[in-house]
């Protein structure tokens, strides 16, 4: 069911390469709810993705660019206002890669030449994306920006390396940054959370599978969809949020705040005295 929580706003979604990725969840969500926006990542995931076809099915356009460069950024956020007609009023930041992860190097022992590529592709993009934006003043006041994250980055999990590193400087710029932009401007910047998510992207981590079914057992209401998701991101886009800013939001079926469950317990052949 539609709101229109978003008729009339214009947005920017990165990160959209195939149908299980959550901006493509987005997307499709912000349309429904009556926005318009232009569609954007690096020209090499595009030639990987499917994104000409959320492009028809949205009614948006594609504009290209390296979330690493300045240059790139600042053709996105031109670009972007002269074919929605206005200043910009919602982005979602949906980027994350490792090649310690691909390459399947051990945490202790990662490349740092690949770990410095993450941390520029992964969290130096949102800095980047920000300081264009405030540069060129492209979002209008009370403008939402949302990077999506993951509990790694508060609590360790091995199987994750050097993107738990990554992702705890994404959060910490979308905190740093929100400051500076929430003063001067009024947008408010979020980082969401996300439960394992069956993604393209989180399913090629080793040993998935099997911590995607471990989540969902703890959380007390299951883990949280790619649609879930969208739906939560829409919020924080939307005029209903004016007053969150600078926040990492939880959303996965309350496996943060669970230390255990009965049905773990119950695996493990634990029972109550």
């Amino acid at each position: 069911m539609a709101y229109n929580l978003l008729k009339g706003k214009r947005g920017i979604i990165t990160g959209a390469l195939d149908e299980n990725s959550i901006a493509w969840k987005v997307a499709e969500k912000a349309h429904e709810e009556g926005a318009t926006f232009v569609l954007t990542n690096a020209p090499i995931a595009m030639r990987m993705g499917e994104i000409n076809k959320l492009a028809e099915k949205t009614g948006s356009q594609i504009i290209p660019a390296d979330a690493t460069s300045v240059e790139d950024l600042t053709n996105l956020f031109t670009k972007s206002q002269e074919v929605l007609g206005g200043k910009i009023d919602f982005v979602l930041h949906s980027i994350g890669m490792s090649v310690n992860i691909r390459k399947k190097i051990p945490y202790t022992e990662s490349n740092y030449d690949y770990f410095a590529k993450g941390i520029d592709v992964s969290a130096m993009s949102l800095h980047k994306m920000l300081a264009v934006a405030k540069k060129l003043d492209a979002i209008n006041e009370w403008g939402s920006v949302v990077a999506l994250t993951y509990m790694a980055a508060q609590r360790t999990y091995p199987f994750y390396t050097d993107m738990a590193d990554i992702k705890a400087m994404l959060e910490s710029i979308a905190r740093s940054f929100g400051y500076h932009y929430g003063v001067d401007k009024k947008v408010r910047i979020n980082t969401v959370s996300q439960s394992p998510t069956k993604t393209t992207a989180g399913t090629g981590i080793k040993g998935f599978g099997d911590f995607f079914d471990y989540a969902n057992a703890i959380a007390p209401l299951g883990n949280a969809s790619a649609e879930d998701c969208a739906n939560y991101c829409i919020t924080l886009f939307s005029d209903l949020t004016r007053m969150v800013t600078m926040q990492n939001l939880f959303h996965d079926g309350g496996y943060s705040t669970t230390g255990v469950s009965n049905y773990v317990m119950e695996k493990l052949g634990v029972q109550e005295s």
